[in-house]
């Protein structure tokens, strides 16, 4: 509360902080979706596998490890083919380190067992390892699409 009157009250002419009163939680926390603000990703949403507050060596700002999609399911149909289907329902994803202030957090978490063991800071020291990081990723991302739960997740956004 600005205090601009020797009364305390507010003038009228300065508006309170609104960084207090945000609802979305910081992006720092672990599983939980974002979408990527900045870049050849922008727009993309991402859950965050592994946040790094301090930063490190490598990269000095605060930053994630994410996983997101790149390119997202189609829709599918009842009148579609199994294998129509099945083709509709691939993902195409991406792992990825983004700066903190490249990243608009969401209300929604996604837990994803298993990927923070697969995608490590030494993960993307080598193209072959990232390349198998990416495809556990895109495992686990379609076999989630597939039970249909986080339908949100997987939907494109609309801009």
């Amino acid at each position: 509360m600005v205090k601009c009157t020797p009364q305390g009250r507010p003038c009228g002419t300065h508006t309170p902080s609104l960084t207090s009163q945000s609802s979305h939680p910081p992006p720092n926390t672990s599983s939980s979706q974002a979408i990527i603000t900045r870049g050849r990703y922008a727009g993309k949403k991402v859950v965050i596998i592994q946040p790094q507050d301090n930063g490190s060596k490598a990269h000095p700002f605060p930053h994630a490890l994410v996983a997101g999609i790149e390119r997202y399911p189609s829709q599918v149909t009842r009148r579609m083919s199994k294998a129509r289907a099945a083709k509709r329902s691939k993902v195409k994803p991406f792992i990825k380190v983004v700066n903190y202030n490249h990243i608009m957090p969401t209300r929604y978490t996604l837990e994803l067992e298993g990927l923070k063991g697969v995608v490590t800071n030494e993960t993307f020291g080598e193209v072959s390892q990232r390349e198998e990081a990416k495809k556990t990723v895109k495992k686990a991302l379609e076999e989630r699409y597939q039970s249909g739960k986080n339908r949100w997740f997987f939907t494109a956004l609309r801009f």
